[in-house]
């Protein structure tokens, strides 16, 4: 019996009912009630009725109750997601029905000889009795299908759902028929909701850890469901921190972002993840005159099989664009790139091309055959150690690389150069954040150099400074993730270090802004919040994970590396930055550099790193960056002593 009854709910949970059926049985009521209706009208009429008549009145109501019901499509949404509008389209079948009874009463009904008031009688009768009836049949099937949910999920984890607004009811619905999770109600800080309900569903309050400890035991509550990242963020060190301590689970919804390609969830709700819990609000852009700024161009994205360079293309995808080229050195992660853009947007018009931007003939080849209006340099090398220790090879991508596609821009006519910096270009203590500096001085440089006449062209150069991404290719969270994976132990390179940190879209979003806000030769950079102690970051990824840190799994210190400091420049800082119309994004105050004075230093920059004359290379790094100074790096701070 139960093994039945279970087969019945997940049946309807993944069919809602047959069609066919709900057409069925629908119209199998109408016809009846109009047989009723019938039958009563001619007994309170003293007339006699005829098996001809009722034949010639179920043809009738027959053909009018089926066409009604097609019509206004009263056989969908039956149980799971049933409102009080879906009464609307039943009314408006049952209206069609009469009206079909009503036109053709002269030659149904007036055989039967009621006088004008019956007829009107027997017409207003069955309207009502067919709309009564069908009513109480779908209230019946949602309360029936209501009490077995209720018996079948009777052993679910019971949870609550924290916050009252839009949302949080929103996601109640979505969690109705949840094979995992039953949602007994709703739950916010403070008394000041404490007797309301909603949906239906209790709302419970909190203020201190006994007030969970008690929801937990009364109401034999296992988990706290979430809506929003920004409450993850804003109870993260009360309510997290109580549900740590009562082996509660933290739960949150996914966003559509976290949807495949067809819109469908792998899960209705997941645990809660370190990049929850490091995020920030959305950066509130106008998506419209962005999209007015890409519409129906050439868009050529650089490092587009990267982390911020795959994000930006399936960002811009849905501006618009008329033609995106995507243009990388790796083959497997841009052959990736490929098959989920083929896949996702099959009706977008882009062309991945295998390139490196070291090749001024390859970066040309592209501008002459494509004439892209828009560039977005997202193409670099960036892990510091390996930089270090590989610094002609950053110069001669970060720098060179740069200076050729900022060069083609130029000769080609592109409207606007978008280049992706980074947050450890100012004041840079290592060789990655000095190329990427030198990279921002040179497309400056060229930028001024156009606006005053002294080159000829009308490319507009605009740059965007950021800092750690949450999730990218090599960075500390995927590390830590798999350390933990491992049973640890978790590496940490000293107790004291601090970054910022920022998602993928956000990032990405920045630079769409940067993108449309920008005049030319602009450093834009973003508020980035608080900073995070990276030891911190492994000790709550350790108990998420839901293990005990220094116990379950160690932290090890295993000392800075080379070019590594301690702490990242804050960005935002009010002495070196000017206000914009958004108030997270800054302009950045820099040192101005003459085009002509620096053209032949770029030329010895890419002969040194060409030739591989590391000391020389990096000696001109300094000589041209006077405030890079190099941290934990003893091969190249000799260098800092010649200054």
């Amino acid at each position: 019996m139960e093994k039945t009854l279970k087969g019945i709910v997940q049946y309807a949970r993944k069919n809602y009912f047959s069609y066919w059926v709900i057409l069925g049985i629908d119209t199998a009521i109408s016809v009846l009630c109009s047989l009723v209706a019938y039958a009563v009208i001619h007994y309170m009429a003293h007339v006699p009725m005829t098996d001809w008549m009722l034949c010639k009145l179920v043809c009738v109501s027959l053909v009018a109750s089926i066409a009604g019901a097609l019509l206004f499509h009263t056989y969908r949404n039956t149980i799971r997601f049933s409102q009080a509008r879906e009464l609307w389209r039943v009314m408006c079948a049952v209206l069609f029905k009469i009206a079909c009874l009503a036109v053709i009463s002269y030659w149904v009904i007036y055989e039967t000889e009621l006088p004008d008031n019956y007829r009107i009688s027997y017409l207003l009768f069955d309207g009502l009795l067919t709309l009564v009836i069908l009513t109480v049949f779908r209230v019946s099937l949602i309360i029936v299908y209501d009490l077995l949910l209720d018996w079948v999920n009777k052993k679910n984890t019971r949870i609550l759902i924290y916050g009252i607004d839009e949302k949080s009811v929103a996601l109640k619905f979505r969690l109705r028929d949840s094979a995992h999770y039953k949602v007994v109600g709703f739950y916010t800080y403070g008394k000041g909701n404490s007797r309301r309900r909603l949906t239906d569903l209790p709302i419970y309050y909190f203020e201190n850890e006994s007030d969970v400890e008690y929801i937990m035991r009364k109401r034999g509550i296992r988990g706290i469901l979430f809506a929003r990242y920004e409450d993850t963020r804003l109870e993260e060190n009360r309510l997290l921190e109580y549900c740590k301590s009562n082996a509660l689970k933290t739960l949150i919804a996914p966003t559509i972002s976290e949807a495949d390609s067809d819109g469908n969830f792998h899960q209705w709700v997941r645990p809660i993840k370190i990049e929850d819990l490091l995020g920030r609000a959305e950066i509130n852009i106008n998506l419209r005159q962005v999209a007015e700024e890409f519409r129906s161009k050439v868009v050529l994205v650089t490092g587009a099989a990267g982390s911020i360079g795959s994000e930006l293309c399936r960002q811009l995808v849905q501006m618009g664009i008329q033609k995106l080229i995507m243009f990388d050195s790796a083959e497997t992660p841009l052959h990736n790139v490929r098959l989920e853009f083929e896949k996702k947007y099959p009706a977008i018009d882009f062309i991945p091309v295998i390139g490196d931007v070291r090749v001024k003939e390859r970066v040309r080849m592209v501008f002459d055959l494509y004439h892209p209006q828009i560039v977005f340099h997202a193409a670099a090398y960036k892990h510091v150690p390996l930089m270090e220790e590989n610094p002609c090879e950053a110069v001669l991508v970060n720098v060179t690389g740069s200076r050729q596609v900022a060069d083609m821009a130029v000769e080609y006519g592109a409207e606007k150069m978008i280049m992706v910096s980074t947050d450890k270009a100012v004041n840079p203590t290592n060789v990655m954040g000095c190329s990427k500096r030198l990279a921002e001085i040179y497309v400056q440089s060229l930028g001024c150099a156009i606006r005053e006449g002294k080159v000829k062209g009308h490319t507009k150069f605009i740059t965007t400074r950021f800092g750690n991404v949450l999730g990218s290719n090599g960075s500390v969270i995927p590390r830590f993730r798999e350390q933990i994976e491992n049973g640890g132990p978790v590496t940490v390179t000293h107790p004291d270090i601090i970054r910022f940190f920022m998602t993928i879209p956000e990032a990405c979003r920045l630079v769409m802004e940067a993108a449309t806000m920008g005049e030319g030769n602009e450093i834009f950079v973003f508020e980035m919040g608080k900073a995070v102690k990276i030891v911190d970051l492994a000790t709550r990824m350790i108990e998420l994970a839901g293990y005990r840190p220094g116990e379950d799994i160690k932290i090890e210190f295993t000392g800075l590396r080379p070019g590594e400091k301690l702490y990242e420049e804050v960005l935002s800082d009010k002495e070196n930055t000017l206000p914009t119309e958004n108030k997270k994004i800054m302009i950045a105050k820099v040192r101005r550099y003459e085009y002509t004075n620096i053209l032949d230093t770029y030329t010895e920059f890419e002969r040194l790193s060409r030739a591989v004359e590391i000391m020389d290379t990096v000696r001109l790094m300094k000589k041209v960056v006077p405030e890079f100074k190099s941290k934990n790096s003893p091969r190249f701070e000799v260098l800092d002593k010649e200054q």
